[in-house]
């Protein structure tokens, strides 16, 4: 399959995975392409329902995580780890224009 993944900086570019496919495995084929750094994505699908597919955790498969082809995906990047014991979580709100989309 065929899924479109955008950058909020408004870089698009397009990532063939099989329909078996992790979200680990779809992380691996972002870092190769993009040479962008796995451990640090975050990736979000914008369909009806717009949830984060790391939720499921990178062993569950695209499909599982409701990616199909033609699918787009929104890219952000996790802070870079210290190793520390900080309890900091992060949180995202969506900027105005990504939700005007819906």
């Amino acid at each position: 399959m065929r899924v479109a993944v955008e950058i909020l900086t408004g870089t698009l570019f397009y990532i063939q995975v099989s329909n078996d496919a992790t979200v680990a495995d779809l992380k691996k084929e972002i870092e190769a392409q993009q040479k962008l750094p796995r451990d640090r994505l975050i990736l979000f699908l914008s369909n009806k329902r717009r949830h984060l597919i790391n939720e499921e955790g990178d062993g569950a498969t695209v499909v599982d995580c409701g990616v199909q082809d033609g699918s787009h995906i929104y890219l952000f990047f996790g802070p870079v780890d210290h190793h520390d014991e900080s309890t900091d979580h992060l949180v995202f709100t969506w900027p105005h224009s990504f939700l005007e989309q819906a």
